[in-house]
Parts: structure tokens; C-alpha cells; sequence
């Protein structure tokens, strides 16, 4: 004789199982975690996974591993960073001169350019920031083309890509920057003279007065990004981000609290970063005699603006 409460179980398990939306098995959702530690995930399919891939003793999805690729590598250059904006910022703040401050510039420079140091600490963690971005984004199309279904060229062309935040754009907009910046003061003098010894703030202040408005610009565009995009990041990174509230008046009060405090930091950074820059480094002249002349040379073989020395 059948039991009318177990057909009513399956009657009700079966109008749930109907409820789930179609995902695949490897949704990025199931890899989202919580700056608590715990899963979140956004379906009830995504619950199913990461129970059956606990069972399992499985690994964790693609995701899981960029974005902590993205995170951690991010931790180097940080370290970096942090140094770079005291040696061509602060010191010459303080010094108020560029011959004072040079010598710091030469004494931490075998920090972050010597053979085994400058590919772990900028090379290697710049390059591992940028391509688990990409692959991440690569990653989360696929996984939406999958989930809809989306096989032939109409389809997959009207499925929009995943959002791009606004730290991201910031990030693809520093890329270019950083290159530019890194073949200049790095690429070149191991080019055409083997090393960098003679190249430091002067060599810095040297293109700003010889083309103070294109320097201008490009060091404003690289500081203001770079900070922008560092400081939201981090933010990310210490879940203090904006996106982390609920909704509600208190959530849409808070998120415009944070929104301040982190845009707030960033214009703090960015403006002590460009007072020792501009207002010390790039007032400092051209450099004069062979040096001088050395620092015309490098300048000239720069692709585009090298024409103009």
C-alpha cells in the first residue's frame, strides 16, 4: 500500500528538481567564497556541486585558482610599488634635491634589479596579474556561452560578455602605461648601454624639460590609474568594497561611506605620489655635458616620440 506522505515527497522534490536553473558543472559561482571563508553560491545548482565535489574530494574549479593567482600576484608588486613611490616621491620631498636623493634611488635599486629578485618581485607577478585576469574573463564567457547554449556565431554574438568592473578597466588601461613606462627607464638602457647605473631621477627630470607636456600627461595618466586601480584592489582584496553591502537605505548609505574613504585614499596616494614628482623630480632640469647628451640618445630611440629629440 503506498504511503501518501512519501508521494507527496516526491511530488515536491520533484517540482524543485524542475525549479533549478540549467548550469554548467563547472559555474564559476560554485568557486565564489566569502571573505568569511565560506561558499556563497548564487544557485541551488552550484550548492549541488560543491557538496558533490566535497564528496568526491575534488578540486576547485578554474576560477577558484585565477583568482587567487590575480590576488596573490598582486601582493609582490605591491611590495614594489611601495618602494618606487618612496624613492621618486617621499625622499625627494624631503631632500628638496636631486643630487641628495639619487643615492637613495641606487641603494635600493639592487632590491628589485638584481637577476634572481627583479623577475619575482615585478616581472613575474605583473605578468601572472595580467594573464589570470584575462583567463578569467575567457573563462566566465565560456561558461556563459555553455550555460545558454550559445553554439552557433548569431547566438554567441548576442550574449553579451561578462561585466567589466571598474577596477578592471582601470587595470587594462595601466597595462600600457606600465609597459611604456618599464621600456623606457628599463628596457632602453639595457638596449643600448647594458645596464641602468646612470639612470635615475636626473634622467627622469632630463624628458620633462625637454617635453614637459607629453611627460606631464603620461606620468598624471600612469600615478592617477595606477593608484585608482591599486587602492579599489586592495579594497577587493580586504573585502571592504562597496559591492560587499546589502541593500536597504543602510546598505545604500554605507556604500556611498565607502566609496568616499576609498576614493578619499586613492587622491591622498596619488597627490603625495605627484607632489614629489612634479613638483620636485620634473622641475629639476636637463641634465648637462655627456650625460646630458647620453639621456638625448636614449630618449631618441623611443618608437614615435624618439623622432622628436
Amino acid at each position: 500500500m503506498d504511503d501518501p506522505d512519501l508521494e507527496r515527497l516526491d511530488s515536491r522534490s520533484a517540482v524543485e528538481l524542475t525549479e533549478i536553473d540549467p548550469a554548467p558543472l563547472d559555474d564559476p559561482d560554485a568557486d565564489a567564497v566569502t571573505e568569511e571563508g565560506a561558499t556563497s553560491p548564487k544557485s541551488p545548482s552550484s550548492s549541488i556541486f560543491a557538496s558533490t565535489s566535497s564528496t568526491l574530494g575534488l578540486n576547485h574549479g578554474p576560477a577558484f585558482y585565477l583568482l587567487r593567482l590575480q590576488r596573490y600576484s598582486s601582493y609582490a608588486f605591491t611590495l614594489f610599488t611601495t618602494l618606487h613611490i618612496a624613492n621618486t616621491s617621499l625622499i625627494p620631498l624631503l631632500t628638496r634635491s636631486l643630487p641628495a636623493s639619487d643615492p637613495y634611488l641606487l641603494l635600493t635599486r639592487p632590491l628589485y634589479q638584481s637577476p634572481p629578485l627583479e623577475p619575482l618581485l615585478i616581472t613575474a607577478p605583473l605578468a601572472l596579474h595580467i594573464a589570470s585576469g584575462l583567463a578569467l574573463r575567457l573563462y566566465r564567457r565560456r561558461t556563459a556561452l555553455a550555460r545558454y547554449g550559445a553554439h552557433s556565431y548569431k547566438e554567441r554574438a548576442a550574449l553579451p560578455w561578462p561585466t567589466l568592473s571598474g577596477t578592471s578597466a582601470l587595470g587594462w588601461m595601466l597595462a600600457p602605461l606600465v609597459a611604456g613606462h618599464a621600456f623606457v627607464n628599463r628596457v632602453l638602457p639595457l638596449w643600448y648601454e647594458g645596464g641602468s647605473a646612470n639612470v635615475g631621477l636626473e634622467y627622469v627630470a632630463h624628458g620633462f624639460a625637454r617635453h614637459p607636456w607629453v611627460s606631464g600627461v603620461v606620468y598624471g595618466a600612469l600615478v592617477g590609474v595606477g593608484v585608482w586601480h591599486g587602492t579599489w584592489g586592495w579594497a577587493k582584496w580586504l573585502g571592504l568594497s562597496p559591492e560587499k553591502m546589502g541593500g536597504g537605505e543602510l546598505g545604500r548609505r554605507e556604500r556611498v561611506r565607502r566609496r568616499r574613504i576609498i576614493n578619499s585614499i586613492a587622491a591622498a596616494v596619488a597627490g603625495i605620489w605627484m607632489l614629489g614628482g612634479l613638483g620636485i623630480v620634473a622641475r629639476g632640469g636637463e641634465a648637462s655635458g655627456w650625460l646630458g647628451r647620453e639621456y638625448d640618445g636614449l630618449y631618441s630611440r623611443m618608437p614615435v616620440f624618439g623622432a622628436w629629440y
